[in-house]
């Protein structure tokens, strides 16, 4: 999968909703462990899994970008109008086509457990090389799911000692119960 002529380049696909250290976290350790050229952050209007974002796509921007602002390898881009779809295989098959990147598919091991319900996974995880951040709570139930029996450590880098404990699904939650006590 990797041809060392081009580009490594680390994809961090997501609503961002809201961006927290945890996603500098694994960009930042991408980066070094992986020696990616940069991260980009694909941030996208509406996740098609989930509900409606809490914060406005604007406001979503402007959080990454403060949060990114002394991070010159990460970038924030928003491409949905450009590739006219949402979904991870098109922004993928746009960066191949017109980047000719190797791209190093960055997510946590949640996402493991519903990858199969994304458009097109199988040519993702054929196209890419995936890497996993370790998720507290997920990591096992990641490790036995049909993708990773499928994948066979095939073009997938699992970092299980650098996990995360922050998510914007805690972060929001926060926010919301937050308000309903004002």
């Amino acid at each position: 999968m990797l041809n060392n002529n081009k580009k490594k380049i680390g994809l961090l696909g997501g609503s961002f909703d809201p961006p927290h250290k945890g996603h500098i976290y694994i960009s930042k350790k991408s980066l070094k462990l992986l020696r990616l050229n940069k991260i980009i952050w694909a941030i996208t209007e509406q996740n098609p899994l989930k509900k409606k974002p809490l914060l406005s796509l604007s406001q979503r921007k402007k959080l990454c970008l403060k949060l990114i602002k002394n991070n010159k390898k990460i970038q924030l881009k928003y491409l949905e109008d450009k590739i006219k779809s949402k979904t991870s295989i098109a922004l993928i098959k746009y960066l191949k086509k017109f980047h000719n990147y190797n791209i190093f598919f960055i997510v946590g091991s949640d996402k493991i457990l519903e990858l199969h319900k994304w458009k097109n996974y199988k040519q993702i995880l054929k196209i890419t090389n995936l890497v996993v951040f370790s998720r507290k709570g997920f990591d096992t139930k990641a490790k036995k799911s049909a993708i990773m029996k499928k994948l066979n450590n095939k073009n997938i880098t699992f970092f299980k000692k650098l996990r995360i404990n922050v998510s914007s699904t805690r972060l929001r939650n926060k926010i919301i119960n937050g308000s309903k006590r004002n």
